[in-house]
């Protein structure tokens, strides 16, 4: 038995200065995922792969985190599950505590910032791309853990005797706006516990008192859905698989023609973010009968098959 029908307790939060300083663990993520992309892409460099020499990539991941994964990871959420906010209040941009930030976003956003930035060093675009998505996928795989961490993007149900069953208090937000009342016979049960405010004010009260009383966690959980743990599944898929084969590949073939690798990363990421789609995940909305995380995959793999055209009509070229 591994999770074994768990009730998530773990706290977003790493560090706590006098209630005013918070180190987020989602905040965190970002941090070791471009420390660790920034060691790999120094490894491929030194065994001269790739068309970025070593004193080239301290600036490189940094304008790479800032313009391309922050900023189109937040626009492509807003954009692709939160236009109607976002078009009401354009400011919540900004607000990014509390995560919503699009991988396909991110993706776009560091698509655009290459071409960019291999115009004006005059580099080959797909040649530096293919060492960027070789280490990217760490970025994905801290992301997802977090992800887990904070209890958001949770799976579908599925029984509780699964081994990695997990029971998410934040399924609380959508309980009370689609069963109001089912909310109100939670909160009574809950006795000790003296809940005021709005519904999500309320739910972070529960919350928070879950995870630091067992006796409130025991109570709460029979009302909660026994869910994939989907995040951990993308973890392993879209970070730790695809790292270690875009990685391994990258290694073992260091004359592969540009774009090759790039290819390769959009038709797997897609391929693997399908299956969670499909099988594992909550679907964020819909678009033509699939979540949008599916639909917005499907383009990926038409990238991905142009990339891998244009690599084999350039295979002369060498990286």
């Amino acid at each position: 038995m591994l999770l074994a029908d768990y009730l998530h307790n773990l706290n977003p939060i790493v560090f706590e200065f006098n209630s005013w300083l918070k180190i987020h663990w989602y905040g965190l993520a970002y941090v070791m995922g471009f420390l660790a992309g920034y060691k790999c892409l120094v490894i491929l460099a030194r065994k001269n792969i790739g068309v970025l020499e070593e004193k080239e990539i301290a600036d490189f991941i940094t304008y790479a985190a800032i313009f391309g994964v922050l900023l189109g990871g937040r626009l492509g959420y807003m954009l692709f599950y939160s236009l109607d906010d976002f078009l009401a209040h354009p400011a919540t941009i900004f607000q990014m505590q509390n995560g919503g930030m699009s991988s396909h976003g991110g993706i776009l956003g560091l698509f655009f910032f290459t071409l960019y930035y291999a115009i004006r060093h005059h580099k080959s675009w797909p040649g530096i791309g293919d060492n960027l998505v070789s280490v990217a996928p760490l970025g994905l795989l801290f992301g997802r853990l977090a992800n887990f961490v904070n209890g958001e993007l949770y799976g579908n149900p599925c029984s509780a005797d699964f081994p990695l069953a997990v029971r998410f208090p934040s399924e609380l937000s959508t309980i009370a706006a689609t069963d109001p009342a089912r909310f109100e016979t939670i909160c009574a049960s809950l006795p000790d516990m003296q809940l005021a405010g709005y519904p999500e004010q309320m739910i972070a009260q529960i919350t928070v008192a879950a995870r630091e009383h067992p006796e409130i966690g025991q109570k709460l959980a029979p009302w909660l859905t026994p869910r994939h743990p989907s995040q951990l599944y993308e973890a392993a898929l879209e970070g730790l698989a695809l790292f270690t084969i875009l990685f391994f590949i990258r290694l073992k073939c260091p004359r592969a023609p540009h774009g090759f690798i790039t290819g390769l990363f959009f038709i797997f990421y897609a391929i693997f973010r399908m299956i969670i789609e499909k099988y594992y995940r909550v679907g964020d909305g819909s678009i033509l009968g699939m979540s949008k995380g599916f639909f917005y995959s499907t383009f990926m793999i038409g990238i991905g098959a142009a990339f891998l055209i244009y690599a084999l009509k350039k295979r002369d070229k060498v990286a």
